[in-house]
């Protein structure tokens, strides 16, 4: 069973960046599939990356794409997800889980964190 930790959230402007972490512990991380996702107050929670265990297969939904980027280090048990030209509708929880599906989904993933508050002002 993995158990995964974000951080790296925080207050920025709309355009702004952030780099959100992602750290794990147990030892199935690495033949784990790892989406991030977000939840917004009264919305549901939805997928914003998901990279493959392998690092070979990526995806992002076009709400993010080509502002997003997901990456792992299998080594360090570590997930990024780095967030660029951010909006105000991208004010959100983020989290990081860990998945055995392809393409990670919020039923199928599992080692939910506590999540970071990522607040975009305009």
């Amino acid at each position: 069973q993995v158990q995964l930790g974000e951080s790296g959230g925080g207050l920025v402007q709309a355009g702004g960046s952030l780099r959100l972490s992602c750290a794990a512990s147990g030892r199935t991380f690495g033949s784990s599939h790892v989406g991030w996702f977000r939840q917004a107050p009264g919305k549901e929670r939805e997928l914003v990356a998901a990279i493959s265990w392998t690092s070979l297969s990526i995806y992002y939904p076009d709400s993010v794409k080509g502002r997003f980027t997901i990456s792992r280090d299998n080594a360090k048990n570590t997930a990024f997800l780095q967030m660029n030209r951010l909006k105000p509708e991208d004010t959100a929880v983020y989290y990081c889980a860990a998945s055995s599906v392809w393409v990670p989904n919020p039923t199928t993933s599992s080692g939910w964190g506590q999540g970071t508050q990522v607040t975009v002002a305009s």
